[in-house]
């Protein structure tokens, strides 16, 4: 804990901004698809990538151009610049233009200050000047008006708009606190999106070591620095905030398809400790018919904490046990670390220590580093020997009938001053060997690279599950991400809607935090509307820590197990939806959860707003975040609205008082809309019967809306090879009724659901149903 003491005046160092710009530029030279600037001091490049992305690169002092890295899923970069046609160029005797098709360049001469400006979109990125800082940084200077907000940098804390604060990307093991002022947290992604008028540009720093995006200090411009690595700027134009959403996926990748038990309900705890615990537990939620698809196993599973064991003791058959929760449809996610026991009578140890796969100083000797088991090594996952090395410890997991990991620990986390691996520990780094300091935040992105791919190995065509607690840009390809170690505090519960917005926008759609908190002691109410608001989270886990009350959905008596297991329940209910969903974002890189300005990009009200939330484009939730609040002020977009538990249909475009006892969860669902639904049945969890909602407005005009419904076996790879099903559900609305259909639109008719209920929500809260068998039908009411 900090005390007064910490901001003595001696204490309190004001960092220089004092740099060098490049100077005037001296001469430049065209290429296909490229602009290279020599100035004064140092040569830079814009290089084109398609019609709306651009990159802008600082080359080094020998002239050569940063190197990309594994972030970047496009293939060749360099080559599909040159594949693009040669920039027209026109000198005047003040700038530079330069003509790469749409988008125009302009370069002062005498500060070599960038501006660009898309002729279609009409979207600009104003007098970007790049600067050699003192300390031998890098950075980039960028004018904005006061009326621009920034979304996106992934995982901080504070609220969805970024103006006014400023961030670093440094991987940190942040236990406590967790507040706004939190600079760093585990998950570092260098990419922000400049938004002003409705229009948005997407700016991405591929650098991997530590940089920082200052939106504070020269306001209104605002300024990114890099410490080393060179500065390797992606600039994607849009129009919009879902534009610039889907080119920048396009650049780092987007999530294969999870397995559908993935999306579920979650629990776990530091730790369970026993085999007899962990078979209790299920059974509990069998006997309550609470649905439940997965159950974690924190670290006393393991043997003295060594990665790739089972405490024999405490778990004598994981084998049967794994077999046994199984058959009671419960998959097994353990945690496994980076941090490999250093310990001569251990065979992981032993064997890395063999095969040469663990970090060094440069001088060759094994970097030691204090965690969980003890002193230990960590494996080098910037080198491919390594990375197959670590993807094959995972049989060990995989031949017990584990299908999930969980990776933790891995920014790396060290128990020392620095709380991380020495900076000048160096990575192979595939033959072109750095330091630590230069790649730190790739470290959590390979080591979930190596893992996926373990799994994907072993599992024989199943869809393998890796949850990670650090990570990268490109992370999305790899594993979903959670939060990390947050408390059982209502502001907490809050501060989770924005940072799981701007994850999604960030390329991360599967993502969410602990449900009731990590650390501390919830509390009953607190659980109860967590709970409400983790259904509709992509990813739903409930954690507690160690030393914690439970958190278990009965934990608190039956009032409250009642509530909690209604909503784990919805989520279920809302599967179809979200697996659709999902199956979107594998396509498009557009998130699950949505912050409303991504929808409504032309409504001011939504531009800041924080507290609640659009699930796909149609649902709208709205969470009670303060304790013994039963009411709240909920904003509605401009059309109708439909309040989901009343049916009660409402004009939007204005805020709105809601009733919110204990057991609601304001949800509302646009007028309009198609939501398909499972049918449930006591604790079964993907039944074979959807019921397609159609909600209804009081418009008279004719409504013509659609919604794709995509089905598949939930758990394996064929889908790749068009073992899927997707649906056009239709709703046509004119004079003479209302029209509901259902058209095939690829993959194969036998992986749809057996039966199909319309259920036609209307106006005057009346609803009408129709059973349908076939999968393509039309229903006229």
């Amino acid at each position: 804990m900090e005390t007064s003491e910490s901001i003595k005046p001696d204490n309190v160092q004001t960092k220089s901004m004092s740099d060098r710009g490049l100077g005037s530029v001296q001469r430049v030279e065209a290429q296909p698809g490229r602009l290279i600037v020599h100035a004064e001091r140092g040569s830079f490049g814009l290089l084109q990538l398609s019609s709306t992305m651009l990159r802008v690169v600082l080359c080094g002092p020998d002239a050569t151009w940063p190197d990309g890295t594994i972030a970047i899923a496009i293939q060749d970069v360099s080559e599909r610049s040159r594949q693009q046609p040669e920039p027209a160029v026109v000198d005047e005797i003040d700038s530079v233009h330069a003509d790469f098709g749409v988008i125009r360049a302009r370069i002062d001469r005498a500060t070599c200050g960038i501006s660009l400006h898309h002729c279609e979109l009409g979207t600009k990125l104003e007098n970007l000047e790049l600067r050699r800082l003192n300390d031998g940084g890098y950075s980039a200077v960028i004018d904005a008006k006061p009326t621009t907000r920034f979304y996106g940098l992934g995982e901080k804390p504070g609220e969805l708009n970024k103006r006014y604060d400023a961030y670093t990307m440094w991987n940190s093991d942040v236990y406590a606190p967790h507040v706004p002022e939190m600079e760093a947290l585990y998950v570092s992604i260098p990419f922000v999106i400049p938004f002003d008028e409705g229009k948005a540009t997407g700016l991405f720093l591929d650098n991997p070591g530590r940089s920082r995006f200052d939106f504070r200090s020269r306001t209104p411009n605002y300024e990114i620095t890099a410490d080393t690595g060179g500065f390797d700027l992606y600039v994607l134009f849009g129009s919009t905030v879902k534009d610039v959403v889907v080119q920048y996926t396009e650049l780092t990748g987007r999530m294969p398809l999870p397995p559908k038990w993935a999306l579920g309900y979650h629990q776990s705890r530091y730790s369970y400790e026993t085999q007899e615990e962990v078979l209790a537990l299920a059974e509990a939620f069998r006997t309550k018919q609470i649905p439940l698809d997965a159950i974690y196993l924190d670290i006393h599973y393991m043997d003295g904490y060594r990665v790739f064991t089972f405490d024999s003791g405490r778990f004598p058959d994981p084998k049967a046990m794994i077999a046994q929760l199984a058959e009671m449809g419960v998959k097994v996610v353990p945690i496994v670390d980076p941090g490999v026991k250093q310990d001569a009578e251990y065979a992981v140890y032993r064997d890395g220590v063999a095969k040469d796969v663990f970090c060094k100083s440069l001088e060759g000797d094994l970097f030691i580093g204090e965690v969980w088991p003890g002193k230990s090594a960590f494996p080098d996952f910037t080198d491919d020997t390594a990375k197959a090395w670590w993807a094959d410890q995972h049989a060990f997991y995989v031949d017990l009938g584990i299908q999930g990991i969980w990776n933790d620990m891995n920014e790396p986390a060290v128990f020392n001053d620095i709380k991380t691996m020495e900076p000048h520990v160096m990575h192979r780094n595939n033959g072109k060997p750095k330091t630590h300091r230069e790649l730190h935040n790739l470290y959590g992105l390979l080591m979930s690279k190596a893992t996926y791919e373990g799994l994907q190995r072993k599992l024989a065509g199943e869809r393998p599950f890796v949850l990670t607690r650090a990570g990268y840009a490109g992370i999305q390809r790899y594993a979903a991400v959670w939060t990390g170690d947050n408390r059982s505090f209502w502001e907490h519960m809050s501060m989770a809607i924005p940072m799981v917005l701007n994850m999604g926008l960030s390329g991360i759609a599967f993502s969410g935090p602990d449900v009731g908190g990590f650390a501390h002691h919830t509390t009953p109410e607190l659980l109860v509307r967590w709970t409400q608001m983790g259904a509709f989270f992509p990813f739903f886990r409930n954690h507690s820590a160690i030393g914690t009350l439970r958190q278990e959905p009965w934990s608190f008596g039956p009032e409250t197990e009642s509530i909690v297991a209604t909503y784990i329940r919805l989520r279920y209910e809302f599967m179809p939806y979200l697996y659709s969903l999902f199956r979107e974002s594998t396509i498009t890189g557009l998130p699950v959860m949505r912050p409303l300005v991504m929808e409504y990009p032309d409504d001011p009200a939504t531009y800041d707003l924080a507290d609640q939330f659009l699930l796909g484009s149609d649902v709208l939730v709205a969470p009670i975040c303060k304790p013994g609040e039963t009411c709240r002020k909920v904003y509605l977009p401009q059309g109708e609205w439909v309040n989901y538990w009343t049916k009660e249909v409402v004009e939007g475009g204005r805020s709105i008082l809601v009733d919110a006892p204990l057991d609601i969860l304001p949800l509302f669902v646009r007028a309009g809309a198609i939501l398909p639904l499972a049918v449930m049945d006591g604790d079964a969890r993907h039944g074979e019967s959807i019921a397609m909602d159609v909600y209804l407005g009081n418009t008279g005009s004719t409504d013509r809306r659609r919604f794709v419904l995509y089905e598949d076996d939930g758990h394996s790879f064929h889908y790749t090879e068009g073992d899927f099903v997707e649906r056009q559900l239709g709703i046509d609305r004119d004079p003479s009724g209302v029209t509901v259909s259902a058209r095939l639109l690829n993959g194969n008719p036998k992986f749809a659901a057996n039966s199909l209920q319309v259920r036609l929500h209307r106006a005057d809260g009346t609803m009408e149903t129709a059973q349908v068998s076939d999968v393509e039908f039309q229903v006229t009411f």
